[in-house]
Formats: C-alpha cells, structure tokens, sequence
C-alpha cells in the first residue's frame, strides 16, 4: 500500500530525443519568438546547469566528474580544488556527498548517522528547477540522524512505521547534496566515517516488499559546448520538464513556451527552424543575458539583494525567475538564507571590479565583529573568468573560522585579512588569502547564521584596496 505512483511518470521517458523527429510546433512571430525566449532562456538556464551537473555526475561513467549511478551515493573525501570543474563556485570547507535521485518508480528513504553536537552537516534536497524542497540535518532535524522518506510528484500513501519524514518533491528527478564540517587535514578520516553513514534505499527494500514494476530507461542526451547560451538550451529543456509537472501558476507561461516549440518530452528540432527564427531566439537568449548584467550590476555588486533572495524554494523565490537564474549562474545550488547567508565580494569599496592584477586588497573586520554564525563562516576565493578556485603555491583557498586561532589579530582585537596575487611581508602571511593575477570574486559564507545577519544589523566589512 506504500507504493503507489502517478500514471503520467511511467511514460514520460520514453525519450524522443533522437530517431524520426516529427514537426515542431513554432507558431510565434519573430517578435513574439524574442520575448517568450527571453522568458524561457531565464526560466530554463537553471534547469540546463543542473542537467550539466547531472549528467556529469551520474551519467557519464567515464568522466573524470562521475560521482554515483542514480539512487547511490558517492562521497567525496577530500575538499574542492582547482582541479575539480563539475560546477562553479564550489564550497572547499565542507566535503560533499551527491546523490542524484530518480523517484520515478517509488519513494527513496534517505538515511543520515548520528554525530557530535559540535559538526555541522546537511543534506540539502533540490528539485530539477534548482529550488530548495528541504534540509536534513542540523539545522533541522539535529544532529541524532535519522530515516527520511522522498517522494515524487503525485505520490499518494501513509508514512511508514520508523520513518521520521516525508518529504515531497515537485519533479521526479532531485539531488541530494550533503555537506560534511571538516576541521582540518588530520578531520578527514572522521569525515570519511560519516560520510559510510550515509545510507539510501527504495522504499520497497526498506519495508522489506517486492519492489514495483521497473520504469522505462532514460536516454540521456549528451550535452554540447553551448547549451547554456544558445538555443540549445531549449532541446535540453524540453527533454527535463517531462519529469515535472506544470506548477499552479505557471499554466499561462508553459503555453506560451509552445509557441516556441517548448514542450515537456517532446524534440527540439533546431535544424526545422528558419535563420529568421533562429535569429529570433538568440536575439531573445542575448535580452535575457543582458537583463541579469543589469541586475548583478545595480542589485547584486551593490548588496542590495543578498544570497537569501536567489536560493530557496519555490514559494520562497515565488516564481522569480531572473533571481533563480542569477543564483544557478552565480552559483548553483546555493543554500536557503536559512541555513547559509552567502555575501559576494565582486568589487571594492569605490564599486570598482576587483583585479589581482592591479591592486592588493584588506578586508577588516573590527574586534567583535566576526561573521555571526550557530554553525562557522568561511570567506573562499574564485577565479573571475573559469569561476573556479585559485590556484596558489599555498594551496589556500580560503580563511575559515576554525583558523581564527592560527591567524594574526590587529593590536586593536581586530581581524585584518590580505587579498592579493603576490605574497605578503612574511609575518603577514598568516592571513594572506591568494588572489589571481587578473579578476577575482570572493564568497563570504556564514553557516547557520544568527539572526543579526538577516535583520542587517551585522555590518560587512568591504575589500580595500591597499593606498586607495
């Protein structure tokens, strides 16, 4: 009785991505065509960044990024480097876990381990939109770990004895990302022992049942090097919404896609398209690129839209789709303001573009003035073109609070921090944070923070260009 499923999901993928296409649909005008994909580039861009993420992870078992089949999980035990390219601004203080789910034939029950009061760590439950359905861990459910039960769209049936949760997802395909605290190098044996921990299974082999009738096998397309940032992008979108169904609010939107050709499992078929109509979809792509530079530029560099408003769930982000595009291009799978407050540091204290290449910077935080966080913070530099960690001769890439006692305090208590390409004066060099020889952008993250951070009475410190 716990089994139940939705009709709609068993058909949904038997995929039409290639073989005889039929023909599309494209009844829009050009200047209709630029409008609706400049809606649907915006709507779609997360979805086509998470699939990069998914594919690569998942999917392609050779890759260097491969990380677990569906509904296993892989761990990683080692941090984030410069060598690790799966997705952008990725967080080095927190090993990951990932767990790509298919909830297609039945639930999942997700399994976390006990641990010390003292450790942080989460598994953060994102939908194929990159929304935020849910947490598990210490934020939420504490640190006493747990059974969790994930289900799919449509899914109907009782919680089951033993499980602590149910938890309800809109799209059939989801990711799990865990976050395990690391303390330091000689913390990774530790870390190692949690992430074994971490258990998932069907529902059916958890209540110990037959397991459901199999679903059909989904034909992953391969990705191509401009999906994000050309009309491609609507291939891969099509293909991914036959794994969700049309949200109340959004029938209107999903009608206007249609006339673009944008339908949930059907092909994309480019090649049936005019140049004229071609033209028109790229022409709507570059409105809806130049609407977020906008954006990042007046709200974003400025402090004026924080972390908290990109990332979260649906009813949170309600239906804003250039704040979900600007969290999945600045940095995908952010947290929820909840559990993470994420500050970016993209220009200095006069507004200007920060470049190692032309200026050395400070960043100060008075004396009592740390980042307030329940859990730690963690301020991480990345590379303004690759947006990926700094390489460095330190292999320092990041100050954390967990280093407070290693680094130097000002004469006054304060913290004074050193961000710059070359090295600093030798007794300085404790709190030098490499930057690149070129642009660069810093994310400041504050785990659980308290709630000072969301009410703005926390103030932060801006990087300061050394003589300016």
């Amino acid at each position: 009785m716990y089994l139940k499923r939705p009709a709609f999901l068993l058909a949904t993928c038997l995929c039409l991505w290639a073989g005889n296409v039929p023909a599309m649909n494209f009844s829009a005008t050009p200047d209709e065509a630029r409008s609706i994909a400049r809606e649907a580039y915006l709507y779609g861009f997360p979805v086509v960044e998470m699939y990069k993420t998914l594919y690569t992870q998942a999917v392609d078992k050779d890759g260097k990024n491969f990380k677990a089949p569906f509904n296993q999980i892989g761990n990683t035990a080692m941090v984030f480097t410069p060598k690790d390219t799966a997705f952008v601004t990725p967080n080095s203080d927190t090993p990951y876990s990932f767990l790509w789910m298919d909830l297609r034939a039945e639930p999942l029950v997700l399994t976390l381990p006990p641990i010390e009061d003292e450790r942080y760590y989460s598994t953060q439950l994102i939908d194929l939109y990159t929304q935020n359905f849910a947490y598990l861990g210490t934020r939420t459910t504490g640190n006493k770990g747990g059974n969790f039960m994930i289900v799919g769209p449509g899914w109907k049936g009782e919680k089951p004895a033993n499980i602590d949760a149910v938890i309800p997802s809109e799209s059939a395909i989801a990711y799990g990302l865990y976050r395990t605290q690391l303390f330091d190098e000689k913390d990774l044996p530790k870390v190692k022992h949690i992430q074994s921990g971490y258990g998932v299974q069907p529902l059916s082999q958890f209540l110990h049942q037959p397991a459901p009738a199999a679903v059909p096998a989904i034909d992953w397309p391969a990705p191509v090097a401009d999906m994000s940032d050309s009309p491609e992008l609507f291939k891969y979108l099509s293909f991914m919404l036959a794994f969700a169904e049309t949200q109340p609010g959004e029938s209107a939107l999903r009608e206007r896609f249609k006339k673009i050709g944008i339908e949930p499992g059907q092909p994309y078929a480019l090649d049936q398209l005019s140049s004229e109509q071609r033209k028109a979809l790229q022409d709507g792509i570059a409105a809806g690129k130049a609407e977020f530079g906008q954006f990042k530029k007046e709200q974003v560099d400025t402090h004026k839209i924080s972390s908290g408003d990109l990332f979260g769930s649906r009813e949170h982000l309600n239906n804003n789709y250039l704040y979900r595009y600007a969290g999945a291009n600045m940095g995908i799978f952010g947290n929820s303001a909840e559990e993470a407050d994420y500050i970016g540091y993209f220009v200095d204290n006069q507004g200007h573009p920060v470049d190692g290449s032309k200026h050395r910077y400070t960043l100060h935080f008075a004396k009592d003035a740390l980042p307030p966080a329940n859990a730690f913070w963690s301020l991480t530099l990345y590379d303004g073109k690759s947006k990926l960690l700094v390489d460095n001769p330190l292999d320092r890439y990041l100050i954390n609070s967990r280093m407070l006692p290693e680094l130097k305090r000002d004469a006054d208590g304060g913290l004074t921090l050193y961000v710059q390409h070359q090295p600093p004066a030798n007794e300085l060099q404790s709190n030098w944070l490499p930057a690149p020889d070129g642009p660069f952008y810093g994310v400041l993250r504050i785990y659980m923070p308290k709630p000072e951070v969301a009410k703005g009475q926390w103030k932060m410190p801006l990087l300061t260009p050394v003589g300016g």
